[in-house]
C-alpha cells in the first residue's frame, strides 16, 4: 500500500478535474435549497452526480462508497437548507424562500468531487471511501440521529470525518483540534399560562407576558452566575409569542430557546435550573409555568489521532493549520461518535476571494465557489489521515 502522502496526491490531482463539475452542482444545489427531510430533488442531483449505486437512508439522505469488502471511512456532508430569505444578490441565488446559508452546498458538492476523483484511483486507497450526504442537521428529527437508529452503518466504517466552512477563519485555514469542538444542544419551550383580561383592567387577570419576561430576564443570569465561568456554555431564547392585540391581556404566552454547553454534567444542571426559574417565577406572577424539553446533540469530540495526523498532513494539501479554535455551535455529526470515531474540521472563509464577511446563518453568508476546492481539499486529507489512524 502507498504511503498516505502519495495517495493524497494523486486524489488532489484527480480532484483538479472533477472541479468545474463540482462547482456547477454547487450553484444548482445552492440555486433550489430544500429544507430538512424534504431534500428530495436535491438528493437526485447528488445521485445524478455519481456514477456508481447508491444506498438511500434516512429518508432523503444518499450513501455511496468506493469498492473494497474492509470497513470504510465515511465522510458526511449535509443535504438540508435553512428557511433564510436570501440577500446575496448572487447569478444563482435562491428564491424559494429558503436558503443554504450554511455552507451545505458547499460541503456536498464537494464530496461528490471527492468521491469521483477516489473511484478514479480505488485500487490505490488504504481503506474504502464512504460518502454520506446526510439530511436534516439544521432541525429535528436528526438526519444523523436516524442513520444510527437505523443501523445501517453499524459495523461499517473505521472512522467518520467532516469539513464544515468557517467565516471566523482565514481563508485556506483548517482547523482541526482533539477533544470538544462543538456544545451539546438542547431545544426547549416554555410556556406560561395566566388569565385573559382587558388591558384596562390588568388586576382582573394574571399577565402571562409579564411573567414570561421575567423568566426570560432570570434565565440569562444563569450560565453567568451559576455555572463555573471556565465552563463554555450559551443560553439563547430566539422565539417568543403572545397576544392578539395591543389591549387584551392574553390567556397565555410561550417562547423557544436552545441551551449549549461543553461540559456534560452542566447540561442537567442547566436543564434543572431552568425548570426552577420557569415554575417559581410564574407562580411569583400568578401564572402556572412549565417547560418542555428536547434533548439534542451531544457534545462534539474530535478523535486524537485523526486529528494529528490531519494537521500534520494539511500542509501538503496547500491548508495551512490553525487553532485551537472551538465554538459553542452544535451539529448532529456528533451522534456519529455511537458507530465510529469521528473529527470534524474547519475551512476558513475569512478574507476568500469576493466574500463578503457574514456569519452562518445569515440572509447575505455566500462562500466563493473556490470554497468548493478548499472543502474538498480538507475532506481528503480527514478521510486519509482517519486511514491511517
Amino acid at each position: 500500500m502507498p504511503p498516505c502522502t502519495e495517495v493524497l496526491d494523486v486524489l488532489l490531482a484527480e480532484l483538479q478535474n472533477e472541479l468545474p463539475r463540482a462547482v456547477e452542482l454547487r450553484r444548482r444545489i445552492h440555486a433550489a435549497p430544500e429544507l430538512a427531510h424534504r431534500e428530495a430533488a436535491t438528493a437526485a442531483a447528488i445521485v445524478g452526480a455519481l456514477p456508481i449505486e447508491v444506498t438511500r437512508a434516512a429518508g432523503t439522505g444518499v450513501i455511496a462508497r468506493t469498492a473494497g469488502a474492509e470497513r470504510a471511512v465515511a465522510v458526511r456532508a449535509e443535504l438540508d437548507g435553512l428557511p433564510v430569505e436570501e440577500r446575496t444578490g448572487a447569478e444563482h441565488a435562491s428564491r424559494n424562500g429558503a436558503m443554504h446559508a450554511c455552507g451545505h452546498d458547499v460541503h456536498a458538492a464537494a464530496l461528490v468531487a471527492l468521491l469521483r476523483a477516489a473511484l478514479a484511483v480505488q485500487d490505490r486507497l488504504p481503506a474504502p471511501l464512504m460518502g454520506i450526504f446526510q439530511p436534516s442537521e439544521e432541525a429535528y428529527p436528526s438526519g444523523a440521529q436516524l442513520l444510527v437508529k437505523e443501523g445501517c452503518l453499524d459495523g461499517a466504517l473505521r472512522a467518520v470525518v467532516g469539513v464544515h466552512v468557517q467565516p471566523d477563519l482565514p481563508w485556506g485555514s483548517l482547523s482541526i483540534d482533539p477533544g470538544p469542538i462543538n456544545a451539546a444542544c438542547d431545544s426547549a419551550v416554555i410556556i406560561v399560562e395566566g388569565r385573559a383580561a382587558h388591558g384596562a383592567y390588568p388586576h382582573l387577570g394574571r399577565d402571562p407576558i409579564l411573567a414570561i419576561s421575567s423568566i426570560i430576564v432570570g434565565l440569562h443570569t444563569l450560565v453567568s452566575r451559576r455555572l463555573d465561568p471556565l465552563h463554555p456554555a450559551v443560553l439563547t431564547v430566539g422565539e417568543l409569542h403572545a397576544g392578539t392585540a395591543n389591549n387584551i391581556i392574553p390567556p397565555s404566552a410561550r417562547a423557544s430557546l436552545t441551551l449549549r454547553t461543553h461540559v456534560p454534567a452542566d447540561r442537567q444542571t442547566l436543564r434543572e435550573m431552568i425548570r426552577e426559574v420557569v415554575e417559581s417565577t410564574a407562580r411569583a406572577h400568578g401564572c402556572n409555568g412549565r417547560i418542555e424539553t428536547t434533548e439534542g446533540e451531544p457534545v462534539l469530540y474530535n478523535d486524537a489521532e485523526i486529528s494529528a495526523r490531519a494537521q500534520m498532513m494539511a500542509p501538503a494539501a496547500g491548508l495551512e493549520v490553525v487553532g485551537p479554535w472551538r465554538s459553542c455551535g452544535s451539529d448532529d455529526f456528533s451522534f456519529l461518535g455511537a458507530v465510529a470515531p469521528i473529527a470534524m474540521a474547519f475551512a476558513g472563509l475569512s478574507g476568500a476571494p469576493g466574500f463578503a464577511s457574514q456569519p452562518l446563518h445569515h440572509p447575505e453568508f455566500l462562500p466563493p465557489d473556490e470554497a468548493v476546492a478548499m472543502v474538498a481539499r480538507a475532506q481528503a486529507v480527514l478521510y486519509l489521515a482517519a486511514a491511517q489512524a
